[in-house]
């Protein structure tokens, strides 16, 4: 069964799935669990929130298309400052993800 993304990852996992491209939220939720072998959900409660705010603080911008389905949707998209950010976020996971493997190998 999915489990629910680890709290602070929501804007990584977001974000890293836009830089593969423009995107609607329902195609962002589908991408995060398929990518990760269904292991990683992002919650609809969750997502359209987050990424109001990413707008907002100018990290993604979003544009009315017609989807695959001939439906209206906002796709969103990285912008320069959200291409930093990723860099920052990428690098600080795996800080975390060393220290924590680096801590698990202690006998």
């Amino acid at each position: 069964m999915p489990r629910d993304t680890l709290h602070g990852t929501l804007d990584l996992l977001v974000l890293k799935t836009l830089a593969r491209g423009p995107e609607h939220g329902y195609g962002i939720t589908c991408q995060v669990l398929n990518l990760s072998n269904e292991q990683l959900r992002v919650e609809e409660g969750s997502l359209y929130p987050a990424l109001r705010r990413m707008e907002a603080e100018g990290l993604i911008r979003a544009e009315w298309k017609m989807s695959e389905n001939s439906r209206r949707a906002r796709y969103y998209s990285l912008t320069a400052a959200g291409h930093k950010r990723l860099a920052k976020e990428v690098a600080s996971w795996r800080d975390h993800a060393a220290a924590v493997a680096e801590f698990l190998s202690l006998t």
